[in-house]
């Protein structure tokens, strides 16, 4: 009889995705950083510009930390372990009679 062996979690890839993710919300929260109106650049001050350059680099880093975690996620359903049911299908009723 085989038993199912869970896998290892990945422990690198997962301390990485914490640190992007870490760096994302520390930066915006951090406000002794950008709490000051100089330097002003096209007449706004630095914690405007400060908190809108924030903006793209939190979704590239997010985007990242998917990266970095989706291989897993692919392996998974691959392998036949948590397969999801298609849109509007319950899982119930992926296996055959609708």
């Amino acid at each position: 009889m085989t038993h199912y062996r869970p896998r290892r979690p990945r422990t690198a890839a997962w301390v990485a995705v914490t640190i992007l993710l870490v760096v994302a919300v520390a930066g915006t929260l951090a406000v002794p950083i950008y709490a000051r109106s100089t330097p002003a650049l096209v007449d706004f001050p630095f914690f405007y510009w400060y908190q809108l350059l924030w903006v793209p680099v939190v979704g590239i880093l997010a985007g990242i930390a998917y990266l970095i975690i989706r291989p897993a996620d692919a392996e998974a359903a691959a392998a036949g372990r948590g397969d999801p049911a298609p849109p509007g299908v319950s899982p119930d009723d992926a296996e055959g009679a609708i």
